[in-house]
């Protein structure tokens, strides 16, 4: 059949405007965050000040605030204090991933804790005041914290920089400089026991060969341990797990031997290019789901009288907290079934590997009425996203009378047999007395 031309047009031009559409949509629905103007971004302002015992107390203040993105000149798009971020050779947005909408900001003054030097970039000064702007994803991809650089127009005197912060009005613009990033997509970690996670870390500076220390420590039980550290300037090393070749290029990111029980604990990467620091923190915890298994099959027939030890055994989990239950429901399922309340429990068994076991039991001695019902043990753990069940079905069933009927009729025959041996001897005997007499 030949199709005419008009339809083909037709045809032809309803194709396309499908796939425009369709392209338009996908354009739309996934914004590049690299060419995004602004973002909102809180500040959170301090109020220093030395109280009468000469202690320092710090007041937090919220504020409204945007972080824009730009070239020095620039207008605010909104009134508020606005950060305006300007061009340099660290840009925070080409690490972001997502959409706006996923994204936390906060920025907040940073202390250079009294050291006073120029950052070794042009227009550069001794007196530059610094800010950190921390961007995390809400579904916890990535977070990054970048140090911002302000030049003042007048440097402060006399006392260290959080004791003299300088003043930031409601609608101010205050033009800064990216100097440095340190980003991890690994904010949290939850792996299994003899796994070797990858934990990332990541930096980046405005200029180059930077004087720059890397290292990772490990905080656990309220104490830290120092796991790797490298200078640039001079070149030491100490401990492992980071290769040393990919610090150059702002790689960072530190492997963990076979995880265990002592590898819970919150891992610290930190960047230092004098006089700024910039840290993660990344809290590695374990988990490993139970094995949970019932000691009879998944039908269990019983004889009425008997009785029958139920057993539950949830194994090798991490951490220690599970919850064993045994419930019973009529078959086909009920919207409450009934929980049983005499269940018993083991003490919980440690394991050379750090996983932990528990049981769960009862005793069974069921009647008539409770053929038919299904009984299942269910065990929920914080590795799991629904708890594990395993059931059986009970059938009862009364004693079997034959075997009474057959036993009954043994003795009878048994009897007989030794009537009709015993009697004729009986009989002999007596009528061999007789005689004598």
């Amino acid at each position: 059949m030949i199709v005419p031309r008009t339809r083909l047009y037709i045809m032809f031009w309803t194709f396309g405007s499908l796939i425009l559409a369709l392209l338009c949509l996908g354009v739309s629905g996934s914004q590049s965050l690299y060419d995004v103007q602004w973002l909102p971004c809180p500040f959170v302002d301090e109020k220093v000040h030395v109280n009468e015992e000469g202690h320092t107390e710090t007041k937090y203040i919220n504020r409204e605030a945007v972080l824009q993105f730009g070239n020095v000149g620039d207008k605010p798009l909104h009134p508020t204090i606005t950060f305006l971020v300007t061009a340099s050779k660290v840009d925070m947005r080409r690490y972001l991933e997502g959409s706006e909408g996923t994204l936390h900001c906060e920025i907040r003054r940073y202390s250079t804790g009294g050291i006073v030097m120029r950052w070794p970039t042009a227009g550069a000064q001794d007196h530059d005041v610094w800010f950190t702007c921390t961007i995390r994803h809400t579904q916890g991809l990535f977070v990054i914290t970048t140090l911002l650089r302000h030049t003042t127009a007048t440097p402060a005197q006399g006392q260290v920089d959080f004791l003299q912060w300088i003043i930031v009005n409601d609608r101010d613009l205050l033009s800064t400089s990216a100097a440095m990033v340190v980003l991890t997509r690994t904010p949290s970690v939850e792996v299994g026991f003899l796994k070797e996670p990858n934990l990332h870390c990541q930096f980046a500076v405005d200029h180059k060969l930077p004087n720059a220390t890397v290292e990772w420590r490990l905080q656990r039980h309220g104490e830290r341990s120092k796991l790797f550290s490298y200078s640039s300037r001079t070149g030491k090393i100490e401990g492992s797990g980071v290769a040393v070749k990919a610090i150059a290029a702002g790689n960072a990111s530190f492997k963990l031997p076979p995880t265990r029980k002592h590898s819970e604990g919150t891992y610290i990467c930190s960047v230092m290019v004098p006089p700024l620091y910039g840290s993660h923190d990344i809290p590695l915890t374990l988990s490993e789901q139970p094995r949970v298994s019932i000691n009879v099959g998944s039908t269990l027939s019983m004889t009425l009288g008997k009785d029958q030890k139920l057993i539950c055994d949830a194994e090798g989990y991490y951490p220690l907290d599970v919850n064993i239950e045994w419930y019973r429901e009529v078959s086909g399922g009920s919207p409450t079934p009934s929980f049983l309340k005499n269940v018993l429990y083991s003490s919980h068994r440690l394991h050379q590997d750090g996983t932990y076991s528990l049981s769960a039991f009862f005793y069974l001695q069921p009647g008539l009425e409770d053929s038919g019902y299904k009984y299942t043990c269910r065990v929920s753990h914080k590795s799991l996203l629904t708890p594990i069940r395993k059931s059986f079905y009970l059938i009862v069933t009364e004693p079997d009378s034959t075997m009474w009927y057959i036993t009954v009729i043994g003795f009878i025959i048994a009897m007989l047999v030794i009537i009709c041996y015993m009697l004729p001897q009986y009989l002999a005997g007596r009528k061999a007395a007789k005689k004598r007499f």
